[in-house]
């Protein structure tokens, strides 16, 4: 029996990576996308390569540019089937409200929604075949806009109602769902986060602590695996804080 097989876009890194680990641990072959990211890419193919032969391959692409079917035929292709398909690529960074600029809300929107609408609809025919399913990672901030973030938190509403749009348009034949993280992985670069606002989430979250990699890795794995009536919902990975 052949292994079934996971392309995790945005695999290379943190939970992206994780969710490659954790698939891979399970039985998935995977398909790790990355944009910029190879040495991450390669080197964490290599060490799944090294738990099983051949069952972690990298694949290169920018999906803002490219062709759609392409990336659906090297997934085919790879190891004859497609059984998961998790949109976790995401970009993350503030933009004031006001001076916001077409180039942010191009890629703002483009990477967190336009995206999974089109490479999920490119991959469908081959999610049909196998009876597969969709995980999307959006964000519990889809729900509560977070100040500062206005486009990220357009465009991860529109992936939770994405989510239930191609949950009812897939059905019966695969199932979608998303799953919301909230305090995970603080954010680097120009989206980095005070100390002080740091703290503050965590007061707000009820565990009173922040979650991990593993915790988005594991439910996303339970989607997949072990919710065969589950489709068009939104699992808040948060610690409890989007009902605080």
């Amino acid at each position: 029996m052949r292994n079934k097989v996971a392309l995790i876009t945005g695999g290379a890194q943190r939970i992206g990576a994780q969710l490659c680990r954790t698939f891979h641990e399970s039985g998935f072959n995977v398909i790790i996308h990355y944009r910029n990211s190879a040495t991450d890419a390669e080197t964490l193919a290599e060490e799944l390569n090294g738990y099983r032969r051949d069952s972690a391959r990298p694949l290169a692409a920018d999906l803002l540019a490219e062709d759609y079917k392409r990336i659906a035929d090297v997934c085919r292709d790879t190891w004859g089937r497609l059984d998961c398909l998790v949109n976790n690529a995401s970009e993350f960074y503030p933009n004031d409200l006001p001076g916001a600029t077409n180039d942010e809300w191009d890629t703002l929107v483009g990477i967190n929604l336009k995206v999974p609408f089109f490479l999920s609809q490119a991959l469908h025919p081959a999610l049909r075949e196998s009876a597969g399913s969709i995980v999307n990672v959006t964000d519990i901030y889809a729900n509560k806009p977070l100040h500062g973030y206005s486009i990220y938190c357009i465009a991860k509403a529109g992936l939770s109602m994405l989510t239930q749009s191609m949950a009812k348009e897939f059905a019966p034949d695969v199932r979608v769902n998303a799953i919301a993280p909230g305090a995970i992985l603080w954010p680097g670069n120009e989206a980095a986060m005070s100390e002080e606002t740091k703290a503050s989430i965590i007061r707000q979250t009820p565990m009173k602590r922040q979650g991990a990699p593993e915790d988005v890795a594991n439910t996303a794995l339970f989607l997949v695996r072990d919710a065969p009536y589950i489709t068009g919902q939104v699992l808040n990975v948060d610690g409890g804080r989007s009902i605080a």
